[in-house]
């Protein structure tokens, strides 16, 4: 998978858990930059990914996500 596939299905979803049709992600995107993105959204948005890709993250590696590029790069890594 491609870092733009993946910003344009991670759009879809934060849009929808934040309900908020103006997102439009990065790879360096992070938290401070998205209203209404905190820790109890990060578990929904979380979550979500993990359902939408079929992939499980380990808490050690969501706590070292730092922007949206590494949250890709993990995906991609996942999705090999």
């Amino acid at each position: 998978m491609e870092t733009e596939e993946i910003l344009r299905e991670l759009d879809t979803i934060f849009r929808d858990i934040l309900k908020n049709e103006n997102i439009t992600l990065t790879p360096e995107t992070t938290a401070k930059d998205v209203d209404g993105w905190d820790s109890l959204t990060n578990m929904r948005l979380i979550t979500a990914i993990e359902k939408h890709y079929n992939i499980r993250f380990g808490l050690r590696e969501i706590l070292k996500f730092k922007h949206v590029g590494d949250l890709c790069a993990s995906i991609q890594a996942k999705k090999k």
